[in-house]
């Protein structure tokens, strides 16, 4: 619409917006992302219309070709809506009155801005959740794929950041695999309530129109309808749930940076950063830094800020739609991208950006106490009682310290100087890989349990896909 002819909603209005409250009012510059949704929802509704007998086929017809003229102006990059097309919905109805003439304004015959703007949110969120379930299928391939090659290296296990047990590190990445695979399922679970479709709600009441609800939805692939008009125009759990969802595969990806900017540090060492994936210093020449880790670790405070915003937006709201229900898309919109962005990046740099070191998580293993445990159950084997095991190995932990000595560096008389039951075998029974090895209860750090593990996963990954 041009500027010189302001626009008025009814003849109940006697001029128009002022100018800042319509800048203020608009959402075109953001809700554009839902222009193609748009256009399919609108298609079906005139098909709908027509098989209802609201309006004719031929004007059906007209209306369905008109809008897909719009998408095709659209995806040359001719279609460019401005302020004065308030949103989305508006601008195409503009432009198809344009395209098709006085019939163009049949289409918002039986519709509602609110079920009309419900519908292309959820047709968006379902091709975005679609998305970012293959890329975390993807994400899940490639640890699986580091995790192949190294079943038998070691890397030292932490609890509160302190030494605890050696681990194989495929064990320590398949442990996001699993994190990865109940951010899938958790995914499948929300695509459920996002597959609903609250076209035909109205504005909050229904219409008087015949329609038929059940067409629209076929047409569009929901599973389900909303059954009540007040609460189809006015929902966004899908929403809130989605951003939880989200928050979550943020909270795994950032823990796993976190632990990749520990270990391209000087002071571990267990990983060095290949030059695509890391950057340097304006100053110190010397530097590479972990900036993709660092991003993603930051940006999930971003997401987590959607999640808190769409929830404190609907806590307050009564029924049925209100404006603020307009400030669900940014942070909607702003979290499905930062979401596959920080996927994609982790993905290329578990691919390419970073190269483990074995030798270096080998010396570390070896380096410290971490198998004191395994001593307190190779007597608890003997049967010396473990608490009464547990404090003997604390004892001598405490001495070999004193001494600057490891447990591996004791020999066999100070081993049976401390208690009759060590023997000759003990050496062998704390090295690291039999540490490791021994750990083959179901879901530990044994070589067999993780490759069955990764196995496992494998099939996982097949079946489910």
């Amino acid at each position: 619409m041009s500027p010189s002819q302001p626009k008025t909603w009814s003849q109940r209005f006697e001029s128009a917006l002022h100018p800042a409250i319509a800048v203020f009012n608009a959402s075109i510059g953001f809700d554009i992302a839902l222009l193609e949704y748009d256009l399919t929802g609108s298609q079906a509704h005139a098909r709908m219309l027509a098989k209802t007998g609201i309006i004719s086929p031929e004007e059906a017809e007209t209306l369905v070709n008109g809008l897909e003229h719009i998408r095709q102006e659209h995806r040359r990059g001719e279609f460019q809506p401005t302020l004065d097309d308030e949103d989305v919905h508006f601008a195409v109805e503009h432009r198809l009155v344009e395209l098709v003439g006085e019939v163009g304004k049949k289409l918002h015959t039986a519709r509602s801005r609110n079920d009309q703007v419900g519908t292309d949110t959820r047709l968006y969120l379902r091709d975005q959740v679609i998305a970012l379930r293959d890329e975390l299928r993807q994400w899940q391939r490639s640890l699986l794929t580091q995790a192949e090659q190294h079943v038998e290296t070691l890397i030292p296990g932490y609890t509160h950041l302190q030494r605890a047990q050696p681990l194989s590190l495929a064990h320590h990445l398949l442990a996001y695999v699993e994190m990865a695979q109940r951010d899938w399922e958790r995914l499948g679970d929300v695509l459920k309530r996002i597959n609903i479709s609250p076209l035909g709600c109205g504005a909050l009441a229904g219409t008087t129109f015949p329609i038929d609800r059940h067409y629209t939805a076929e047409l569009l692939g929901f599973d389900d309808l909303y059954r009540n008009s007040l609460d189809g125009v006015s929902d966004r759990d899908f929403a809130i749930e989605f951003a939880c969802a989200a928050s979550l595969i943020l909270v795994h990806l950032s823990r796993l940076s976190e632990e990749i900017i520990l270990w391209a540090s000087e002071e571990f060492g267990f990983v060095t950063l290949n030059d695509s994936c890391a950057t340097g210093s304006s100053i110190m020449p010397q530097k590479k830094n972990p900036d993709v880790p660092e991003l993603v670790r930051g940006k999930t405070g971003r997401v987590f800020g959607h999640l808190q915003s769409l929830l404190v937006m609907m806590k307050g709201l009564p029924m049925a739609y209100n404006k603020d229900l307009q400030e669900d898309k940014e942070p909607l919109f702003d979290t499905v991208n930062t979401v596959r962005a920080c996927l994609e990046a982790m993905t290329i740099l578990l691919n390419e950006g970073i190269v483990f070191r074995p030798e270096r998580l080998s010396a570390a293993v070896a380096a410290d106490f971490s198998n004191a445990t395994d001593v307190a159950d190779y007597l608890a084997a003997k049967g010396v009682p473990f608490r009464e095991a547990y404090n003997l190995v604390g004892q001598v932990v405490k001495t070999s310290l004193a001494a600057g000595k490891l447990l591996k560096d004791l020999t066999l008389e100070e081993w049976r100087s401390l208690h009759p039951a060590f023997d000759a075998d003990i050496d062998d029974a704390i090295s690291p890989q039999r540490v490791v090895a021994a750990r083959n209860s179901f879901g530990g750090t044994g070589f067999e349990q993780v490759r069955a593990a990764i196995a496992h996963a494998h099939t996982r990954l097949a079946t489910l896909d």
